[in-house]
């Protein structure tokens, strides 16, 4: 049998679309209800009247600022209401919003301001300076006041915002969506979410991640819900006190977050129904130390800034043991090799449909680019994926990152999934490094809570993993690096490692 679903299809976004309009469709109805907390030192707190009049006097405030419908308007905000309130605001203008970490050094902000030529930065204190012209943070909140502009309607495949990609495999590309990419997410509500109106949502990324924008603010929105964001000032260790002082009933993060936050101490979450977690494979015994830490299971996503998040486990459909779940409902999605899509239980690239509406518009200003990932009528994601029978889809890695150890392919998740199951072991990469011209070995990158014996890890790992898929190399690290996003950097350990011992 294929891998390939053939899936009832998603209904089309109205004609006329916005997708600020979108999000706050519920604000009449929903007013003096929370819509954002922000949590921690510089806590700010918004209902949903609040929060439509700030951005809609944004937008009016952006438009006698002299911005136009199509422009381009770099926001560097970080964890602050201003960020997506801005980002909505310049959305219902016609606006093109593109929010970058407020980590950014002062060269890579004038790359971005090269690349996309915005006609305004808006940009708060303390962060890198780059190319005027820059609007500050308190002269926007000015904005808030202004009366409410009208949302400027339109195609949904018309370009809505713009977000970079984490760069993991190379230069961070900066990725254009359309209008319509708010109406696929609902496919995640119960695709993965369980998402309900009275859900209060904490999300512990950063607000310019696409991951926090979407999961923790436009989405609890777009349903009624209730959006929980830690500030800056927030550390891992405190986020367990905070699930509980704010009743959260969902949590989102990404693993590394996960692994940072089950050192501390968990006190009794009884609003809490599940976690979420997404931008990189989650380690199998982070899930399970959660479920006996919480009592609740952690439903994990796979996606990408291309498309967001098109396979995951649900509370309706749990992922079964080893898998990333299922394609969502509505989703076509597909393992393909090179003549198309291969049997199920073979390997091949995750792709999905070129008319799924949450795929991106394109690359910005790079046709061939854009044109390059596709199959036919097949986004290829560059990440390996098996299908099995009944449509679950197991995570293999990034096709740069996958192994070749004595003929073998192997995935560096299989070999990492091992690694962080010693008890001694916090965090993992695995990859194949160069020791000569044309012979490749699998290393192991780890950083331990103790001493390990390198026999003592060799023996570990060989009752556990086939002699071919065994790292012949044991490297202790005091940390693993990580991308904007925390995403795990392989190519990084292999660059390094093979400089170290004169290979390139």
């Amino acid at each position: 049998m294929l891998s390939v679903t053939d899936p009832a299809p998603f209904p089309a976004p109205p004609m006329s679309f916005n997708m600020a309009a979108h999000v706050l469709q519920h604000v009449e109805r929903l007013e003096d209800k929370t819509a954002l907390s922000i949590i921690g030192l510089r806590a700010q707190t918004f209902t949903y009247s609040q929060l439509a009049k700030a951005i809609r006097g944004t937008a009016t405030g952006l438009l006698q600022h002299g911005l136009i419908p199509g422009d381009r308007l770099l926001l560097q905000l970080g964890n602050r209401a201003e960020c997506p309130i801005t980002y909505l605001g310049a959305i219902t203008a016609g606006i093109i919003p593109v929010p970058v970490s407020s980590q950014l050094t002062v060269h890579e902000i004038r790359n971005i301001v090269a690349e996309i030529k915005p006609a305004l930065t808006i940009r708060a204190d303390g962060m890198a300076e780059g190319p005027e012209p820059v609007l500050g943070a308190e002269a926007l909140r000015a904005f808030w006041a202004l009366p409410p502009a009208e949302y400027t309607m339109g195609d949904p495949d018309r370009p809505a915002y713009i977000i970079y990609t984490s760069g993991t495999s190379g230069k961070p590309r900066a990725v254009v969506h359309a209008h319509r990419a708010i109406w696929a997410r609902q496919m995640m509500w119960d695709g993965w979410y369980g998402l309900r109106e009275d859900d209060r949502m904490l999300h512990a990324g950063a607000f310019n991640w696409t991951y926090t924008l979407g999961t923790g603010l436009m989405d609890p929105w777009s349903i009624g819900a209730t959006a929980l964001i830690p500030d800056e000032t927030v550390t891992p260790d405190q986020l367990p006190a905070l699930l509980a002082e704010h009743q959260a009933t969902i949590f989102a993060a990404a693993p590394g977050i996960y692994r940072r936050l089950l050192r501390a101490n968990i006190p009794a979450l009884p609003y809490l129904r599940h976690g979420l977690s997404a931008g990189e494979k989650l380690a199998e015994d982070y899930r399970t130390v959660w479920r006996t830490k919480t009592g609740t299971t952690i439903h994990e996503a796979f996606g990408m800034s291309e498309c967001s998040t098109f396979i995951s486990g649900s509370p309706t459909k749990p992922a079964p043991a080893g898998t990333s779940g299922f394609p969502q409902p509505g989703r076509m999605v597909a393992i393909l090799g090179s003549d198309g899509p291969v049997e199920h239980g073979q390997p091949g690239t995750i792709a999905i449909h070129k008319s799924d509406p949450g795929l991106m518009i394109g690359y910005l200003d790079a046709p061939e680019d854009t044109a390059a990932r596709f199959q036919g009528d097949w986004f290829l994601t560059g990440d390996i994926g098996i299908m099995d029978d009944q449509g679950a889809i197991t995570y293999a890695g990034r096709a740069d990152d996958m192994m070749n150890a004595g003929g073998y392919r192997v995935s560096p998740i299989e070999v990492e999934n091992v690694l962080t199951a010693h008890p001694a072991i916090a965090e993992a990469a695995a990859c194949g490094v160069q020791v000569r011209k044309g012979t490749t070995i699998i290393a192991a990158f780890y950083v331990t809570t103790d001493m390990i014996d390198d026999g003592d890890l060799h023996d570990f790992v060989a009752a556990r993993l086939a002699g071919y898929k065994c790292p012949r190399v044991y490297i202790a690290k005091d940390t693993l690096p990580r991308g904007a996003n925390n995403k795990l950097l392989r190519r990084v350990l292999r660059t390094e490692w093979e400089a170290e011992h004169g290979q390139t």
